[in-house]
């Protein structure tokens, strides 16, 4: 699956600080229990990129 191919799957995304400094993404469905821990820094990169993500999709949209 591709960024641009359609899916009707839904999950559940949670973002939060855990107790050894990281920052969690978690993702959960009926199909996969995901978490990815990144470091501060790592995780301000990836807001960074939805940012411009976002953007690049209101101009299309």
């Amino acid at each position: 699956m591709g960024l641009n191919t359609p899916s009707n799957e839904g999950a559940d995304l949670l973002i939060g600080a855990t107790d050894a400094g990281m920052v969690r993404i978690y993702i959960t469905s009926p199909v996969v229990d995901l978490p990815l821990d990144f470091a501060p820094e790592d995780a301000e990169e990836i807001a960074q990129e939805l940012m411009a993500a976002a953007k690049a999709a209101r101009l299309i949209g």
